[in-house]
């Protein structure tokens, strides 16, 4: 006799299952994508340094929301593939299957809700002026003659240094979020650093 393990789901419990798992993969994939956006070498990630680094933590992304974010997708993914394969192992290939297609769908939608929002008007523009922001920003960050020449870009206690790294978060933020004024957020980024630079006695490249 086969052995049984007391577990009996409904349909509709099978397909409440279902639908949380698909959700919790879309969720998850969606996360993963967006980490690794963030960590590519074209993703604009704003890599703090130096006093800066360690005093506005609290204004740049935090690398913990990524695995908590992951970590609470997987707590749904996990038992909504066992349990119902406890009930019935052909269920639970089911629900495997399921995973899978939705995590393939997922990927393939988010990629392409993302080209296309790249490829709108102004994007290509705006990420190339971005691009320059950041490195002008990272040579008082990384240059240790420019540290010490002007230091009030890398004091937070600056008004105008406090806004600017207000601006290359939200800037970064539009740029791997879909519906936001990316160019606008860029022009308030330049904006920002040039009072920033003059506040510190510094003048722009």
């Amino acid at each position: 006799m086969p052995a049984t393990t007391g577990i009996q789901l409904t349909v509709w419990e099978i397909g409440l299952w279902a639908i949380l798992l698909m959700c919790a993969v879309a969720f998850t994939v969606n996360v993963v994508r967006k980490a690794v956006f963030h960590g590519a070498p074209d993703g604009g990630r704003v890599a703090l340094a130096g006093p800066l680094g360690h005093r506005d933590r609290d204004l740049v992304k935090e690398p913990d929301a990524t695995f908590w974010n992951i970590f609470a997708g997987l707590v749904v993914i996990v038992p909504a593939v066992v349990i119902p394969a406890l009930a019935s192992p052909v269920v639970g290939l089911l629900m495997l299957f399921l995973g899978i297609g939705a995590a393939v769908a997922a990927f393939a939608l988010g990629r392409k809700l993302e080209q296309k929002r790249q490829n709108r008007s102004g994007f290509t523009e705006a990420a190339a002026r971005h691009d320059a922001l950041l490195a002008r920003w990272q040579r008082y960050e990384l240059d240790p003659a420019k540290g010490i020449d002007f230091p009030g870009m890398s004091d937070v206690n600056v008004p105008q240094t406090a806004a600017l790294v207000r601006a290359l978060q939200e800037a970064q933020r539009c740029r791997v979020t879909a519906g936001t004024d990316y160019p606008r957020a860029v022009e308030r980024l330049d904006v920002a650093m040039a009072e920033a630079e003059a506040a510190a006695g510094a003048s722009a490249p």
